[in-house]
């Protein structure tokens, strides 16, 4: 990265003048070109070569590509270019899913728009809305913000649609999935009939493809060739999975996250009541961690986001809706506490990793009966996801970690532990020969003046049916008929009936 901007006209010699050029190529202002030369871009990803020309030229757009690969870029540069700076009006509007999303877009927009001389304001749902209509005062150029806060600032007559010709909806299947379809066509109905319209996403829910026929003219659509199987997610990243209990999966980040050292890692839940036992712990191990959620508050959440960009939170645990869109360039790691819920889930917790052609790893942490969801998952998606295991620090595929167990056995102990039929372990066989005789110990002498004991007799010497010292048990005489009768006939009945009766009644002979 160079201090000064470079003028690519100028014959820069460096790899910084070649980037600038590429870009130029491809139809960038000189002006961008340089700023993205500066923040170290080597050249437009192949998603970016191909939608920069056609959307600079004013054609509607479906940029569908894997997370990672520049999608923002590839919007974002050729609508600042259609923006004349000169007419302080909004002429274009960006939509995205979430509060983060969205300022990362305003981040983007406002240092690639200040060299234009474009001023951008945001509309974010969860701010306060006073601040937000007052900034509307200065007349931007370029809003960004959520669906549905955008439209209630339109329907307050503080954001003019009439003069909008460029509408992008960023995120674009996750925008109709939240309820946000019927603010975006609201937004679409305002907005100039001569409106630029581009739907953005890593996936293609079958909404969009029904708003795609309705709301684009002929658009241009990527083909993305470093999309792997069409499945949405860059081939940089190394999937896993780890079978443990559901008591031992907090155990398990933390050995993650302990033994692997990522710089940052990003724990996704399935349930929001989670997040709290697995802040609390993390922290309690000594890691700093952090959660992230759609209810945290907007100041909230730039601070967490700030302190996980900056190192200072090394685990940030968030829910699917709070982490969709989020570019956190050079994440390493993702661990998914529990299987994504489907497989456009898995693409966008996945695709946090691995963006921009970097390395990056996927680890889901599943229960023993949950092996065919990624089993489904792998099939859908067209991806390996290999079982994995944890062993002295080291992150082994589970053949490995069985071969390497299998070798640790000494050759005693695989002996004794041989496998005998049906796979089950039998003990080692013990040597042939007559068993030894016991020997019994003589009685030690009893010391003078104290009674000597006696050993007890043998039970097999004793009478049937008789214990250790004690006379046999006689047999009682077997009854009479008669007397069974008689028993028979007084029971419940009182004593004194009893005794009456066997007064009366002659004696058994």
């Amino acid at each position: 990265m160079i201090d000064q901007p470079i003028s690519p006209a100028g014959g820069e010699n460096g790899a910084a003048g070649s980037a600038a050029r590429a870009f130029e190529a491809i139809g960038v202002d000189a002006r961008l070109a340089a700023k993205l030369a500066e923040a170290g871009m080597t050249g437009p990803t192949p998603v970016q070569a191909g939608a920069i020309p056609a959307l600079a030229a004013g054609r509607d757009g479906i940029l569908r590509s894997p997370t990672g690969t520049g999608k923002t870029l590839a919007y974002l540069l050729p609508t600042l270019q259609r923006i004349d700076p000169q007419r302080r009006e909004t002429q274009a509007v960006i939509m995205a899913p979430t509060q983060e999303l969205a300022m990362q877009i305003v981040r983007v927009a406002e240092t690639y728009g200040e060299p234009l001389g474009i001023q951008t304001v945001a509309l974010i749902g969860g701010a306060a809305l006073s601040r937000q209509l007052e900034r509307m005062k200065r007349r931007p150029q370029l809003v960004v913000g959520t669906p549905g806060r955008v439209w209630e600032v339109a329907k307050l007559k503080k954001l003019p649609l009439h003069a909008v010709k460029t509408v992008v909806v960023d995120e674009t299947d996750r925008v109709f999935a939240l309820g946000g379809k019927r603010d975006v066509e609201s937004v679409l109905r305002g907005a100039s009939r001569e409106r630029q319209t581009v739907f953005v996403s890593a996936t293609r829910s079958e909404a969009m493809r029904e708003a795609e026929s309705r709301w684009l003219n002929n658009p241009w659509e990527t083909d993305a060739t470093d999309e792997r199987s069409g499945n949405g997610l860059p081939a940089t990243i190394e999937h896993g999975f780890i079978v443990c209990d559901r008591r031992d999966k907090i155990d398990m980040v933390r050995r993650l996250a302990r033994h692997l050292k990522p710089s940052g890692a990003l724990v996704f839940v399935n349930d929001i009541e989670r997040i709290g036992e697995l802040v609390s712990k993390l922290r309690y191990e000594g890691f700093a961690a952090d959660a992230l959620y759609g209810d945290t508050p907007g100041r909230e959440r730039g601070e967490t986001m700030r302190k996980f960009r900056e190192g200072r939170t090394k685990l940030l645990i968030a829910t699917d809706v709070a982490a969709r869109g989020l570019d956190i360039p050079g994440l390493p790691l993702v661990v998914q506490f529990e299987p994504a819920l489907d497989a456009d889930h898995y693409v966008h917790r996945a695709g946090r990793t691995g963006r921009m052609g970097r390395a990056g790893r996927s680890i889901t942490l599943i229960e023993p009966q949950e092996r065919f969801i990624m089993a489904k998952l792998g099939k859908r998606l067209g991806i390996d996801i290999a079982e994995l295991g944890m062993r002295e620090g080291r992150l082994l595929p589970a053949q490995e970690l069985r071969r390497v167990r299998d070798a640790d056995l000494s050759p005693r102990a695989r002996a004794g532990t041989a496998r005998g039929p049906g796979g089950r372990r039998s003990p080692a066989p013990q040597e042939s020969g007559p068993p030894a005789a016991v020997k019994r110990k003589a009685p030690a002498a009893a010391p003078a003046g104290k009674p000597v004991r006696r050993p007890a007799p043998d039970a097999a010497a004793l009478p049937p049916g008789s214990a250790a010292g004690r006379p046999a048990r006689v047999p009682r005489a077997a009854k009479s008929k008669a007397d069974r009768k008689r028993d028979s006939k007084n029971k419940g009945a009182p004593r004194w009936l009893k005794e009456k009766r066997n007064a009366s009644e002659p004696p058994t002979p």
